[in-house]
């Protein structure tokens, strides 16, 4: 009996296992286990997808805006095409077209109508510049190049001799830079590096490309400022694409990432960034001297006064002996005719009389039209930029004057008393305090 009984305890046991609370209790906490892990794992694909559907989508979308803004296979289509017809000629023209020794490399281009790369001529590194849309007006706070010909490349005609297109280079001059007593010289200048082949003569190709290109202030301004240090060196042309020197660091706080990092990164927090991968001060002394150095370059120059229309970090680089280079210079303008095109501007209040970003006129509420003035000079935009960037870690006995002097040259204003001397006494203490305290270092 007793060997019966022990054989049926296991199996009783078992039994009374399966119903007893606690196995059932188990089950219950094992499905509901099951259930909770199942649903953590369906909300984790769910917003695994949902990650990748957005990723994918910003992606897509950047990438159709970059294909959009880089159309160096069409512009070159374009050149070269008015090249091998006859219509256009230039120093660069055999090089992009025939031997393809100059190829564009890194798109920079931050408009689809302005192309912008890193490219390489030969061995000699550059950036290629190349417009692709001609634009019939000056649109406000968008497109500050112009484009005078409603059809490219149809100046001058065939038939033209040179002393008309002198005069046709003229008359451009005077309404663009205002009536200056030396305009000539400035022709004979533009005559001079129209002649891309060098052989003593102007061709009707040479002519019609300077003549597209004498459209576009960033061109002239690199003709009437090539033998200044913090200009970039034109190094050839072929129709309205021109080819200038290549700058090591695009940024004046040295640092570029690629666009689809740039996405992803706060402005505060790139602010912060900017400011940690900057040079030392005694070199960002230096570039900040470079900068006051240009703004003296194009205040009341040989050819009258341009105004810097856009003064931001992105738009000035330097080399590897941190000197000031200035990288897009399409947004400085002649104050002649910046004050031709903004005077019958209308508005409605002061934010309608804006040229691009830093150039700032009044509206007179009178006539609701645009005053012609510009209220801040260079000067005082320049310092603004400098402010943060000078202040961070300057050496502490000159902190103090050092912003005094910044925030005087900010508070700078055009229509001030005895402007053009404050101007010049600031500019020249500023540009003596940063050398002395540099001028027995390395970096200087």
């Amino acid at each position: 009996m007793s060997t019966t009984g022990d054989a049926q305890s296991p199996a009783g046991n078992a039994v009374n296992l399966t119903s007893s609370p606690k196995f059932l209790a188990f089950g219950i906490m094992t499905s509901t286990q099951q259930a909770r892990f199942s649903y953590v794992r369906m909300k984790y694909l769910f917003f695994s997808w949902l990650v990748v559907f957005v990723g994918s989508w910003i992606i897509y979308v950047q990438y159709s805006t970059y294909t959009e803004l880089c159309r160096g296979k069409d512009c070159k289509k374009i050149i070269c095409d008015k090249y091998k017809t006859g219509v256009i000629d230039g120093p660069a023209c055999n090089s992009l077209c025939v031997t393809e020794t100059l190829y564009f490399g890194k798109c920079l281009s931050t408009k689809p109508n302005n192309q912008m790369y890193l490219g390489i001529w030969g061995n000699l590194p550059g950036v290629v510049k190349c417009q692709m849309e001609q634009a019939l007006h000056l649109d406000f706070g968008t497109e500050l190049e112009p484009r005078k010909e409603i059809v490219l490349f149809d100046k001058p005609t065939r038939g033209t001799t040179v002393q008309k297109f002198k005069e046709m280079v003229y008359s451009l001059f005077k309404a663009k830079l205002g009536d200056q007593g030396n305009l000539s010289e400035l022709v004979n200048l533009i005559l001079t590096v129209a002649d891309g082949d060098k052989d003593g003569q102007v061709s009707l190709g040479e002519a019609k490309s300077a003549w597209a290109l004498l459209q576009l202030n960033e061109f002239l301004l690199m003709v009437i400022l090539q033998d200044k240090e913090h200009t970039p060196k034109l190094m050839g042309f072929c129709g309205d694409l021109y080819v200038m020197e290549s700058v090591e660091y695009t940024s004046l706080y040295g640092i570029s990432l690629p666009w689809v990092i740039e996405l992803f990164i706060p402005s505060g927090f790139r602010r912060s960034m900017d400011q940690l991968f900057t040079p030392s001060w005694p070199r960002k002394a230096k570039i900040a001297i470079g900068l006051l150095e240009f703004v003296e370059d194009v205040f009341h120059g040989p050819y009258g006064n341009f105004l810097m229309c856009d003064i931001s970090a992105k738009n000035l680089g330097y080399n590897d002996k941190y000197d000031l280079k200035m990288v897009d210079m399409r947004k400085i303008v002649p104050e002649t005719n910046l004050k031709e095109i903004i005077k019958d501007r209308h508005c409605e209040s002061d934010l309608d009389c804006v040229y691009g970003t830093d150039c700032r006129t009044s509206c007179d509420q009178s006539t609701m039209k645009c005053t012609s003035e510009v209220i801040q000079p260079n000067l005082a935009k320049a310092c603004l930029l400098l402010k943060d960037y000078l202040l961070r870690g300057a050496p502490s006995e000159i902190r103090e004057e050092l912003e005094k002097q910044l925030y005087s040259c900010i508070a700078l204003k055009v229509t001030a008393n005895q402007m053009e001397m404050e101007h010049s006494l600031i500019l020249n203490n500023l540009k003596t305090l940063l050398w002395k305290k540099i001028s027995y270092t390395n970096d200087s």
